[in-house]
């Protein structure tokens, strides 16, 4: 049958479902050239008003895939946040398949950029959402994330998904229709997905950037950390050994010291040196309590920023990011303070950098006088 991207996208408009081939057939022509990205763009602007149905993202989310290479690997598990990790001296987050495969089997983990052959319409496709208004699209998000994971030939999969000021998904509504359309995918394509939505409104322990985080990591690693840090990896951890059907205790393995074996094997694999002092940043400004009180609300949104404007993110994706940038935090909700006690670090290489920080992280921590009552880091568990 013969397709046409006009036809397509008329039908999407005025609220049809497209059809299987449709589907298949405007997703490897635009991977080809044969449709321009004018009409790529409305087409995905008309999803992200009118949506799709289940089977559509099914479908589109299969024909993502079949753009490119499939992996073959079994057991394995990749995530992580490049920028951060390439704080470590020597360390590479290219690989190439066969690479990939080897490390896997060899150490058990891998924590790497995407192939170039994983998905290739969705790399095309996202860059074009980034500057046509269309991110939001939850069916195309969840199609995004769940074509290179499924890709990578993934048999079981645990998803993170953040919600709250310092999250893509501010509201818990559409960060749980976001978590379901991917527990969805996960089914439809033979993938075991549980999907945890954790609150992102404060955030996670108390760095914001890439050494220090990578820092922060270690600790937890060497059996210390934040509370909520240890909290969220454990959960994390006991939902990918329960579904790799493993009878084991991840809060075990991190305090018999497994765990720091093989982040320390993983490093070493991809050419970082685990022992090798993190970068610190030359330039350090202390933010300090006006009032007594106790913190009730540390934004999240306005600490990411801040460290953002340090160095820590990019404003394009040309642009360097800095390893020693970032926020670390001194007090978290339900901490007491004085007046005069440290509440958050800025910290820098540019100290041109430190008045715009400030300003983005003014307001970012509210002292009250009495302490905010507690609440939960796991919000629900989608299966």
């Amino acid at each position: 049958m013969t397709y046409d991207a006009v036809d397509v996208i008329r039908t999407k408009r005025d609220g049809g479902i497209l059809s299987d081939g449709q589907i298949d057939w405007v997703v490897d022509a635009y991977t080809a050239g044969t449709v321009a990205d004018e009409q790529m763009s409305a087409l995905a602007m008309a999803i992200l008003l009118r949506g799709m149905t289940p089977g559509e993202v099914a479908r589109w989310t299969a024909a993502m895939i079949a753009s490119g290479e499939r992996l073959d690997l079994g057991l394995g598990h990749t995530g992580g946040t490049l920028d951060k990790l390439e704080s470590i001296q020597g360390f590479r987050s290219r690989l190439s398949n066969a690479e990939f495969v080897t490390q896997l089997r060899e150490i058990g983990a891998a924590i790497c950029a995407a192939g170039e052959g994983l998905a290739p319409a969705d790399r095309k496709l996202y860059a074009l959402r980034d500057v046509t208004g269309t991110v939001e699209a939850i069916p195309l998000i969840a199609s995004s994330i769940m074509s290179k994971k499924i890709a990578e030939g993934t048999g079981a999969l645990v998803l993170d998904v953040k919600v709250g000021t310092g999250a893509f998904m501010k509201d818990a509504g559409q960060a749980r229709e976001l978590a379901r359309a991917m527990v969805s995918l996960g089914a439809a394509h033979q993938v075991r997905t549980v999907a945890l939505l954790t609150s992102m409104s404060t955030p996670l322990g108390y760095a914001v950037g890439n050494a220090v985080e990578v820092a922060e990591s270690v600790d937890v690693l060497a059996g210390g950390g934040p509370a909520d840090v240890v909290e969220l990896t454990l959960a994390l951890a006991r939902e990918m050994v329960a579904l790799a059907g493993l009878d084991v205790d991840p809060a075990a393995i991190l305090a018999g010291g497994k765990a720091m074996d093989s982040w320390r094997a993983l490093i070493r694999a991809q050419g970082g040196d685990p022992d090798a002092p993190l970068p610190v940043a030359k330039e350090t400004e202390v933010v300090r309590s006006t009032v007594d009180g106790y913190v009730s609300t540390v934004d999240a949104y306005r600490i990411g920023l801040a460290a953002w404007r340090l160095g820590a993110g990019r404003a394009r994706k040309e642009d360097p990011v800095s390893a020693t940038a970032g926020v670390v935090l001194r007090r978290r909700p339900g901490d007491r303070v004085r007046t005069g006690d440290p509440l958050f670090e800025l910290r820098t290489d540019e100290a041109g950098r430190i008045d715009a920080a400030r300003a983005a992280a003014d307001g970012a921590v509210v002292v009250s006088p009495v302490p905010p009552p507690p609440e939960p880091l796991v919000l629900d568990r989608i299966a």
